[in-house]
């Protein structure tokens, strides 16, 4: 195990900026409903300075070795202004896939910072867990085993055991885009013991099991038919843009398998959130201003 650390000058203006701009979208935050909704969302086009993520307070680099993929794999520890960790009430924990771009492009730590500084979230640990690029990324985040295996029995001991965190479940959110989001869903259905709130945004759930590009495709969506209800509670998100078929034009539609997935979700019992975002499409700059969303959705009932 190699331990790093990141480290920067706080760039001010920058985080006065985006402590700006959550409270401007905070009032968006519709109730939760177990029914579909829809809610008005204009993205706010910006740039982000890279260093503001490390900047947002503690946020520690570790290289662990993965044994069940069998490879090196970063993940890095954020905890929030003032952790103790000796609290009397442990912390909430959010874990996201993509860390790399949940570090910098959307950066997490800073989004926890702003809304724990405004007061519209708990202080969290978060851990966002690095999942490589192309195939890689997708043989850890297509509906696959191996992940659950991995967050199960290395990332969650590993954080329980040097951080002052929950063992709620309910106290949990997986978020993640994109094949994230897929695999954010896919995590809690397989392990609701371990993360009972799933922040989706352009889930990819036209996928079929195991990474695979090919039918039967939609296989979580099934797998929540055929199984009984698990104690887990979403918030899910698409860009009104990504309504297009997938793989070339021979995949299933991919705004339309969100809500496939989101119909059969309400019609088993689920708790669930659901927007479409007018005009949004399949990138960052669209996640990221729902992110802060999220995560005040899901948590609003804490307190």
């Amino acid at each position: 195990m190699i331990l790093e650390s990141d480290s920067s000058s706080e760039p001010s203006s920058v985080i006065r900026w985006f402590l700006a701009v959550s409270v401007r979208l905070l009032p968006l935050i519709g109730g939760f409903a177990t029914a579909a909704t829809a809610q008005t969302h204009r993205p706010i086009p910006f740039r982000m300075d890279p260093r503001a993520p490390a900047a947002a307070r503690r946020l520690e680099l570790v290289t662990l070795f993965d044994s069940v993929y069998r490879r090196n794999r970063r993940v890095w520890v954020y905890a929030p202004n003032g952790y103790d960790p000796r609290a009397t009430a442990p912390y909430p924990l959010v874990v996201a896939f993509d860390g790399a771009e949940y570090r910098d492009t959307m950066p997490l730590p800073l989004i926890l910072d702003t809304l724990l500084a405004t007061g519209k979230a708990p202080a969290f640990v978060a851990v966002l867990v690095d999942n490589s690029e192309g195939s890689t990324r997708i043989q850890d985040l297509g509906n696959a085993t191996k992940i659950v295996e991995f967050l199960g029995r290395q990332v969650i001991p590993y954080v329980r055991a040097r951080w002052h965190v929950t063992t709620d479940a309910k106290r949990v959110i997986v978020t993640g885009s994109s094949a994230g989001g897929l695999a954010a869903a896919f995590v809690a259905f397989r392990r609701p013991d371990l993360f009972g709130n799933v922040l989706s945004q352009s889930g990819a759930f036209w996928r079929g099991a195991e990474a695979s590009d090919g039918p039967p495709y939609e296989w979580l969506t099934a797998q929540i038919t055929q199984n009984p209800k698990r104690d887990v509670r979403f918030f899910l998100d698409v860009g009104e843009v990504e309504d297009h078929a997938t793989l070339g034009g021979s995949g299933p539609n991919f705004r339309d398998a969100n809500r496939r997935f989101r119909d059969v979700l309400t019609a088993k019992g689920y708790e669930v959130a659901y927007a479409e975002i007018p005009g949004g499409q399949h990138g960052p700059a669209y996640w990221m201003t729902r992110l802060p969303v999220g995560i005040v959705a899901l948590t609003s009932h804490w307190r």
